[in-house]
């Protein structure tokens, strides 16, 4: 598969007088593990229901895979979808909910669905009502992945759960799409997750794309600079200035550079992922650049 896995232009949601989502310009290459990452209320969520038809724009369009989300039974079988409270149906068996899953999808695997909840340990007698809440959130993936999807989004479905069930949820995720390389969207507050498991990274803050990008191409092109106090129109040609402080006679700045930095007055530092998000997060309330919100 070579074509964009989720294609935005302009994608804009509103609510009466409430923007949801604004001017949201994306192309989202395929086989990738996509972090969304954002603080809770950034719109995270209604890109995430846009993409699977649960929601309509105002204004722009949105392809997924290539057609429009929700078009029919052969798209809705292309997509896995697990919600941020990972539903399952409290007074349905586990076995229920695969014999429900065979049901309803056409590309049902059942040897991948039995080998799962066999791995987990889970009861096909048991109630979902009655299982822990890792429990649930793994058989709610277990009935995105049997339906064998060629794009598999969740929104912040770890959120929840306490740090030895995040874990094994997205253990249990990546082994997957190691195994099948399917396509991911991920959606989380949570950066050390998405350190741990993306290759491909979209912030989103105060209902806008801020930057998108393969991480090993963002990594390689942002920089923390340190240096005696001086104005961002001082720094080097190409420097495009993200976040800015000063502290005495100091001065710091995280930038963004195709090129590398050459200046012996600078000391220059390689951010982390986390680095880097924060960066963008704190940029909210900067005034709008359009340039940022293109995927590159």
């Amino acid at each position: 598969m070579t074509q964009a896995v989720l294609q935005a232009e302009g994608l804009t949601k509103r609510y009466g007088r409430r923007v949801a989502l604004a001017d949201c310009t994306l192309d989202v290459p395929p086989g990738r593990v996509v972090g969304l990452v954002g603080p809770n209320g950034a719109g995270k969520t209604t890109l995430l229901q846009l993409a699977v038809g649960m929601l309509t724009p105002t204004a722009g369009r949105i392809t997924v895979l290539g057609d429009r989300p929700g078009a029919g039974p052969v798209q809705l079988a292309k997509v896995g979808f697990v919600a941020q409270d990972a539903p399952t149906y409290a007074n349905l068996s586990v076995e229920d909910h695969l014999r429900f899953g065979a049901h309803t999808n056409p590309r049902w695997d059942q040897t991948l669905a039995d080998e799962r909840t066999a791995q987990l340990g889970l009861d096909p007698r048991q109630k979902a009502g009655r299982l822990s809440g890792g429990q649930r959130a793994q058989l709610a993936l277990t009935m995105a992945i049997a339906k064998r999807p060629d794009l598999l989004i969740l929104d912040e479905p770890v959120a929840s759960l306490d740090p030895i069930a995040r874990r094994e949820f997205l253990s249990g995720l990546m082994a997957y799409t190691a195994e099948h390389r399917t396509s991911v969207i991920l959606s989380s507050h949570l950066v050390s997750d998405l350190e741990r498991v993306c290759d491909h990274l979209i912030v989103l803050t105060a209902s806008r794309v801020r930057v998108a990008g393969d991480v090993d191409e963002l990594m390689g092109t942002h920089y923390r600079l340190t240096g005696a106090r001086r104005d961002a129109a001082d720094l080097p040609a190409g420097a495009e200035v993200i976040e800015h402080s000063a502290a005495g006679r100091q001065s710091t700045f995280v930038v963004r550079s195709v090129v590398p930095i050459d200046d012996p007055s600078l000391s220059v530092e390689q951010l982390t992922l986390e680095d880097l998000v924060l960066a963008y997060l704190s940029r909210t309330a900067a005034p709008h650049r359009p340039e940022l919100e293109t995927a590159r």
